[in-house]
């Protein structure tokens, strides 16, 4: 018989090696420069928190009109790829491993982040019930402009663009951003996706947007170094299905069919409750999927030690612990406390409460 597996054992993640199944989620931070390039301090904030067995960096723009927050990086100038390669090697440098997480946020955005101060984009022009983070403060959205099916197969193409400037930035890998109420999400949902053409209508229509990018990015950069991020349940940025069962049941197959190297599930409302949907059966989803099952939202040590121990998961991914604690991977091992959250500091701003927090080596603890 083979040993019960770890939270703290290393992980065989397609290509490389992880030192433990601690994750450090993506977390948004709103702190880029001009150009949207990554600032100079989150390259001592990744390095920090390089003990994770594998970082996922804040959400980064496939392009300018995927951005929907306020100093949020990009991925798709000379520039943004440089101010990456400075993260990514300082957290090589350390022995830490990273995949940067590609998102198009569609319509949670305001005109005043968009090319021209355009419309943003969408499955169908519906505004999302939602705000976003804008000119140093918390904004409704705008009303989004449905794409038209010719401008599709241009967005598919900027995430596989940004793909291959993640590997040239020197990244392990990439998750492309499916969940959350953004744009990939807005596809999949039939409150948001009300289209006529073959992206909208049955389950498999409107699957077809994030089956057309898992594709493309796979044969650009390897599903070895593909991962996606799901969130069948969560209600963020006002989105909805009326069943989402069936709908991430067809999800799990085609993505089982592309075999990308995990699948990172929110359980529950994203930051939120759990039982969002009380008997929700995740497990039935991870039951049509071979590879590697990310779980994510709301655990702690104990939950994790066991879905792990039980082969319920075999990563398990952190959120706010990594903000607070970037020695967060330590703190689990010990059964440590995490520092406090200093929630004035989360979005924008400088090093105070970015890369401030002491370790408990720092403390003395």
């Amino acid at each position: 018989m083979s040993p019960t597996p770890s939270l703290f054992d290393t992980y065989r993640l397609g290509e490389i090696t992880l030192a433990n199944r601690v994750v450090m989620a993506p977390l948004t931070r709103n702190r880029a420069v001009e150009g949207l390039v990554p600032s100079p301090l989150a390259v001592e904030y990744y390095a920090q928190r390089a003990s994770a067995g594998l970082i996922i960096t804040e959400a980064t723009q496939v392009s300018a009109t995927a951005q929907g927050y306020q100093d949020t990086p990009g991925l798709f100038t000379e520039a943004q790829i440089e101010g990456w390669k400075k993260i990514t090697d300082a957290v090589h440098a350390k022995g830490g491993h990273i995949f940067v997480q590609l998102w198009h946020v569609g319509r949670v955005s305001h005109r005043s982040l968009q090319p021209g101060g355009a419309a943003p984009l969408a499955p169908s022009a519906i505004r999302a019930e939602t705000k976003t983070y804008v000119n140093n403060g918390f904004s409704e959205v705008d009303e989004p402009r449905a794409l038209e099916t010719r401008e599709i197969p241009g967005i598919i193409d900027d995430f596989r663009r940004a793909a291959a400037n993640a590997i040239r930035a020197g990244f392990d890998g990439v998750e492309i951003h499916a969940a959350n109420g953004y744009l990939i999400d807005q596809f999949l949902r039939d409150s948001a996706n009300q289209r006529t053409d073959q992206y909208g209508g049955s389950i498999e229509n409107r699957v077809r947007f994030l089956k057309e990018i898992m594709e493309a990015v796979t044969v650009e950069i390897g599903a070895s170094r593909t991962g996606v991020r799901i969130s069948p349940v969560t209600p963020a940025n006002g989105l909805s299905d009326s069943d989402p069962a069936a709908l991430f049941a067809h999800v799990m197959d085609v993505l089982e069919a592309i075999k990308p190297v995990y699948v990172h599930m929110i359980e529950g409302a994203t930051g939120g409750p759990r039982d969002i949907v009380p008997g929700f059966d995740f497990e039935a989803l991870h039951k049509r999927y071979s590879g590697t099952w990310m779980v994510n939202n709301g655990y702690d040590k104990a939950m994790a030690e066991d879905v792990v121990a039980n082969g319920k998961a075999d990563l398990v991914a952190f959120g706010k612990p990594f903000i607070s604690s970037p020695d967060a991977v330590e703190r689990l091992r010990l059964g440590a406390a995490f520092n406090e959250l200093d929630r004035d500091h989360l979005y924008g701003g400088g090093a105070k409460g970015y890369i401030d927090y002491p370790t408990l080596e720092q403390t003395g603890a």
